[in-house]
């Protein structure tokens, strides 16, 4: 099989099927946790249109349109904001990238190595920081930081708080 050129490979949002399939993915997501012992405590204030807000900032970061920060009020800051001071667990962080991933294999999406592997190292990434951030009180991303991109390979270095 002959590889593709840089300029023919997708982004993981296109790869995925756009923001319709992300939009499913999370929806199914959230209708689960609220029977989910984990979970539930965690999200037992989620408003309705959470799967939406979420749905846009994954998109985005995976390389889809300007979806959650294109709107002028939010921001990667206001995404790590809503974490702070919610002391998340490991567990908890484990058990939401579970039902998440059980959640895309039920619906069908992607499931090549290559597109799992850098979906599974992203949802690592982003819920281990989400801990972190859940412990702290002050938001240590600037509100004009640039929002997070991933793609097919991103190992960044160790990460260094502060």
């Amino acid at each position: 099989m002959p590889s593709m050129t840089a300029a023919q490979i997708p982004t993981l949002y296109e790869w995925v099927g756009g923001i319709e399939r992300i939009e499913a993915l999370f929806k199914a997501f959230y209708e689960r946790v609220p029977t989910d012992p984990i979970l539930a405590p965690v999200f037992a204030k989620m408003a309705p249109e959470h799967f939406e807000i979420v749905a846009r900032f994954v998109s985005e970061v995976l390389g889809g349109p300007r979806l959650y920060s294109g709107d002028g009020s939010h921001s990667h800051s206001t995404m790590v904001a809503k974490h702070l001071s919610r002391h998340l667990t490991q567990e908890q962080r484990r058990r939401w990238i579970t039902v998440l991933l059980e959640t895309a294999d039920e619906l069908g999406l992607p499931d090549d190595p290559e597109f799992r592997s850098a979906l599974i190292g992203y949802l690592e990434w982003g819920s281990r920081l989400a801990v972190i951030n859940s412990a702290a009180t002050d938001n240590p991303i600037d509100r004009d930081a640039p929002m997070p991109k991933w793609g097919w390979g991103e190992v960044k270095g160790p990460y260094t708080p502060g």
